[in-house]
């Protein structure tokens, strides 16, 4: 008899692990019946016939954002005091006064941070969330969903959305086991964890102690070590085109050597286009040397902002731009869809690339899987400015603490340095490989290939 199963998709995050790989196929060749229960504006059924069920209702209670902005600060604050620490709050991202509705948001967020910045301010913020959701029409309206449907279990690909709280809720009430999986490395010392299921799925054991760590209402049973969907394709070879192949498809000159520059987002890295010139620069100083190099662009998926156009035009002699295959069905970030052929196509960056140069990405795990380095730029610029955000911070947060050594990456800590850097790396002379493997181990687990297979095991031993 199959199993009937629900992978809900709050928000387009769970896309890329959950519907654009093999994780369908898998399921249903062990036995599931597997329906995407859509949050999102994707079409499931007609892009990728599977089936689903939408939800039509998007309403959260008003003041839902408020206490789950409260708690994340609240519970921030708790983990600066009980480790010892001042690097949680600077997950804090300012809040907006601008307006009479902002500014009682965010002025309402101060007052339970004034009050509730203690653990037990923090269950009472936990269980007034649960209270408000509960409370709302988009409740009465997945429960009857769930009733109608009756699903076995509920797996929710990402625990962040507010969008979330609600359908969970519906189904926990009705005795229906719920489980989420941690979908990114840094999610958890960042607060931002809004959903209590009844299980959770993260990606190694490192993860599990980090989960029960700041989540002190999770216990060691209800979590499960099963990988992550994540990094599956860098193992299939089958996605990956010759050399030859590469070339021509994306018309890059057959003599160039070519070295991936990795965009971030404004977020994490506001001047990011400075640092593609530098290694645009540091490329054209070694192409007098007869390296004959070329730096192939990817663009975070996230970013419109044009903010790379002006270097681009200026060093098209050495940048070739080849972007992700997403595509926006909404405007919000999370609304930026991944498509199965982006897959094929970062693979295939990965594998005909020298190295990856970036800022604070998890793509060093992408490039290790590849025997591949990672030179992670760790110097500011000279356009750095009062407002502007510093890069350097993203090296002091807490998951970068998991890398065994700081030869898990080649750092560049001043710019003059970055030529002799990156020549040293195309020389054989320098590389981050054998430790980032360790550190890739320690992250995503020993066996990358299996998290599928691993993530459905799980959810046959919940149900049965």
């Amino acid at each position: 008899m199959s199993k009937k199963a629900f992978v809900f998709l709050p928000d387009g995050v769970g896309l890329r692990n959950f519907a654009l790989t093999n994780f369908n196929a898998i399921g249903t060749a062990m036995g599931f019946e597997i329906c995407y229960w859509n949050n999102t504006p994707f079409q499931i059924k007609s892009e990728l016939g599977f089936e689903e069920l939408k939800i039509e209702n998007q309403e959260i209670h008003p003041m839902t954002t408020v206490y789950t902005r409260a708690r994340k600060r609240c519970e921030l604050n708790v983990f600066d005091k009980k480790f010892n620490e001042t690097v949680y709050n600077t997950y804090n991202f300012p809040q907006s006064y601008k307006g009479i509705k902002n500014a009682f948001k965010s002025l309402y967020v101060d007052f339970l941070v004034a009050t509730k910045s203690n653990e037990e301010g923090v269950n009472s913020i936990r269980t007034q969330i649960k209270n408000l959701e509960r409370s709302t029409s988009k409740y009465d309206y997945c429960k009857k969903q769930l009733e109608e449907s009756r699903p076995e279990v509920i797996f929710c690909t990402n625990p962040r959305p507010s969008q979330a709280i609600a359908p969970i809720l519906a189904a926990q009430d009705l005795g229906i086991p719920t489980v989420s999986f941690i979908f990114s490395w840094d999610n958890l010392p960042k607060a931002t964890t809004l959903i209590e299921p009844d299980f959770y799925f993260v990606w190694s054991d490192y993860m599990k102690n980090e989960l029960l760590k700041y989540c002190p209402y999770v216990k060691s049973e209800q979590v499960f070590v099963t990988g992550t969907p994540q990094f599956e394709s860098h193992f299939d070879t089958s996605l990956l085109q010759t050399k030859a192949d590469f070339y021509k498809t994306h018309n890059l000159e057959t003599h160039k050597k070519y070295i991936c520059f990795s965009g971030d987002d404004t977020t994490t890295s506001p001047l990011d286009q400075y640092y593609l010139e530098d290694l645009a620069l540091s490329v054209r100083e070694l192409n007098k040397q007869d390296y004959n190099l070329g730096i192939i662009y990817r663009k975070c998926p996230v970013d419109f902002t044009g903010r790379y156009d002006t270097i681009l035009a200026k060093y098209k002699d050495v940048i070739v731009s080849i972007d992700p295959l997403w595509r926006p069905i909404g405007k919000s970030w999370n609304e930026i869809m991944p498509t199965k052929d982006d897959f094929a196509l970062q693979a295939n960056i990965c594998h005909h690339t020298e190295f990856v140069g970036n800022i604070a990405s998890s793509m060093v795990f992408d490039f290790v899987a590849h025997n591949k380095s990672c030179l992670f730029f760790d110097y500011e610029q000279p356009q750095l400015a009062k407002g502007i955000r510093d890069i350097g911070q993203n090296y002091k947060y807490i998951h970068f603490r998991s890398m065994p050594s700081k030869d898990a990456a080649l750092f560049v800590q001043n710019k003059k340095e970055l030529t002799s850097i990156v020549k040293s790396i195309l020389d054989g002379k320098k590389t981050n490989v054998p430790v980032g493997k360790k550190w890739f181990d320690v992250i995503v687990g020993s066996e990358p290939t299996k998290a599928s297979e691993k993530i459905w095991n799980a959810i046959s031993k919940i149900i049965t």
